[in-house]
C-alpha cells in the first residue's frame, strides 16, 4: 500500500483573510485523502514557484498547492504578476514533472476573490488540493506505484 502523500502548501498572504480560506479549503481535502502537509509562505504570488523550485530540490515532497490572491489595481503590475506565477508554475509543472495545485486567484476585486476562496462557494482551494493528489495519482500509476 502506498503511504499518503506528503505536499507543501505555498501561500502568499497578501490577501490573509482570503489566502486562509483557501488554505482551509486546501488543507480539508488534503486531510481526506490521508496527506501529511507542511506551509512555507512567501512576500507574494511572484514568488510562489520559485520556493516550489527550492523545496522541490530536498525531495521531501509528493506534489505542491500553491495558494494566493492577485487583485487587479491600477497599474499593469498585476499583469505581471499573474502571468508571471501562473508560467513560473506551469513551467516547474511541466519541465520536472511536479504535481501542483494551482490555487492563486486572480480578480477584477475582492467580492470575486471572496466568491472563489469561500468554502461554502467555489472553494478553489479545495480544487488545488484535489489537482496536486490527481496529478500525484497520475504519477504514481504511471510509474508502476499504482
Amino acid at each position: 500500500m502506498t503511504a499518503g502523500p506528503h505536499i507543501l502548501i505555498v501561500e502568499a498572504p497578501f490577501y490573509a483573510d482570503i489566502v486562509e480560506e483557501l488554505r482551509a479549503g486546501a488543507e480539508e481535502a488534503l486531510a481526506a485523502a490521508g496527506a501529511t502537509v507542511e506551509h512555507a509562505s512567501v512576500p507574494g504570488a511572484f514568488e510562489v514557484p520559485a520556493v516550489i523550485s527550492i523545496a522541490d530540490d530536498t525531495g521531501r515532497f509528493d506534489g505542491y498547492v500553491a495558494l494566493g490572491c492577485v487583485i487587479r489595481g491600477e497599474t499593469s503590475h498585476y499583469d505581471y504578476v499573474c502571468a508571471e506565477s501562473a508560467r513560473g508554475l506551469q513551467d516547474l509543472a511541466v519541465e520536472r514533472r511536479l504535481a501542483i495545485g494551482y490555487g492563486i486567484l486572480t480578480t477584477e476585486n475582492d467580492a470575486q476573490a471572496w466568491v472563489r476562496a469561500r468554502r461554502d462557494e467555489k472553494n478553489k482551494g479545495r480544487d488545488a488540493a484535489e489537482a496536486c493528489l490527481a496529478m500525484i495519482a497520475l504519477k504514481r500509476r504511471f510509474a508502476g506505484e499504482a
